[in-house]
């Protein structure tokens, strides 16, 4: 069994790369190759900087890379992809439940906590790694993530790292309610918080640190904030908006952003998934668009883009199709990831089969931190 759920990963990573190399015109990666010397030495001289984009649930190739999906990612192809490495098989062998799952990504570990619990990863996270080995400030480290528990994400439960070396973490729909005062129907569509399990609904509890941190951190009043929001259609879109602010007025070394738009999956409607999925293609051109405007970050950022996990496929009769994520089968677990930007090879695609957990270390190679609790490996074809 084990043998063929390789070989069936092995099939849809090829799958992904036939796709690309016809829509993209990619190149075929065969080997461990660095990227190029010249790309990195035309990074020394500015301050490296990482944004790493993570969104929930992931989107099945039937509506993406395949070619009946590929216009639902326009943005991604004729954009982004072709500027990137591309790795067509990244397998996620732990939990697939969202927080779990990304707080497994953030660690480089497959965490074990409860999904739905609002407690600490037990493992030092990226963000006490980047802190603590290489000295920077609580203002070089940000995550912008949906409320669902998400607000425990930045620090772990490990004693010799901790809160005092984690992220700061911006609830985008927390500050939206404390700064609307948890009133009126205007944002009702920018505030709904868990897709999967319509019971577990807890309340988003805005406060007065958050105003504060609206006002004096993003340089945001609270009119200006509540007037802006009632623009956007979704709740990505306002973490988009808060992450381009903190690129603005912090210019954070490392930037974490997770959306969860594509998760209305749970919600049956196949309409609804696929226009989220539009959204996010869009939301990602629009932030790699950002860096390049911002002279803090352009020519010496290296952006990464990957779901926490896929969904399940059509054909597996525990599953529901493009609604959940609950068979744990080869297509809810072997998803992708894109890296684009300084010191990475453009136009590449790599088969070479990475676990989720490879990212920290990763991260790690690139910003010079050692992430000595990660169970994850440098990806070689990044570092």
């Amino acid at each position: 069994m084990k043998d063929s759920s390789r070989e069936i990963a092995w099939q849809l990573g090829r799958t992904r790369r036939e796709f690309l190399r016809d829509a993209a015109r990619m190149t075929i990666g065969t080997g461990l190759m660095s990227a190029s010397p010249f790309l990195r030495a035309a990074t020394i001289a500015k301050k490296r900087k990482v944004i790493v984009v993570t969104f929930g649930g992931g989107a099945r190739d039937e509506e993406t890379f395949a070619p009946e999906g590929q216009g639902n990612i326009p943005h991604m192809l004729a954009e982004l992809i072709p500027q990137s490495s591309f790795f067509t098989q990244v397998k996620n062998s732990g939990i697939l439940g969202h927080y779990v799952a990304t707080a497994s990504l953030a660690t480089g570990v497959y965490e074990t906590l409860n999904n739905f619990a609002a407690v600490p990863p037990d493992h030092p996270t990226v963000f006490e790694y980047f802190r603590k080995d290489l000295s920077r400030p609580a203002s070089d480290a940000w995550v912008v993530a949906p409320s669902n528990g998400f607000n425990r994400i930045g620090g772990s439960g490990c004693r010799s790292y901790g809160p005092g070396f984690g992220a700061q973490v911006i609830l985008p729909k927390h500050l939206l309610s404390a700064a609307s005062g948890g009133k009126g129907t205007d944002y009702d569509h920018l505030l709904h918080d868990n897709y999967e399990t319509p019971l577990y609904a807890p309340q988003l509890a805005g406060g007065e640190f958050e105003v504060k941190q609206l006002e004096k951190i993003l340089k945001l009043s609270v009119a200006d904030f509540t007037l802006h929001a009632k623009t956007l259609s979704s709740p990505d879109e306002l973490s988009v908006y808060i992450t381009k602010r903190l690129m603005q007025q912090e210019s954070p070394s490392l930037l974490w952003l997770t959306m969860h738009d594509i998760d209305i999956a749970h919600s049956g409607a196949f309409s609804l998934y696929v226009d989220a999925i539009r959204r996010t293609d869009r939301l990602c051109g629009e932030l790699w668009n950002a860096i390049q405007q911002e002279p803090e970050y352009a020519g010496n950022t290296t952006l990464l883009i990957l779901p926490d996990f896929g969904r399940d496929a059509d054909q597996d009769a525990g599953g529901n199709g493009f609604q959940h994520h609950r068979t744990g089968d080869i297509a809810s677990r072997t998803t992708w990831m894109m890296a684009l930007g300084a010191g990475i090879r453009q136009g590449m695609v790599y088969d070479t089969p990475v676990q989720s957990i490879d990212l920290v270390p990763t991260l790690g190679a690139i910003m010079g931190f050692d992430a000595m609790q990660s169970r994850g490996k440098p990806i070689q074809e990044l570092v």
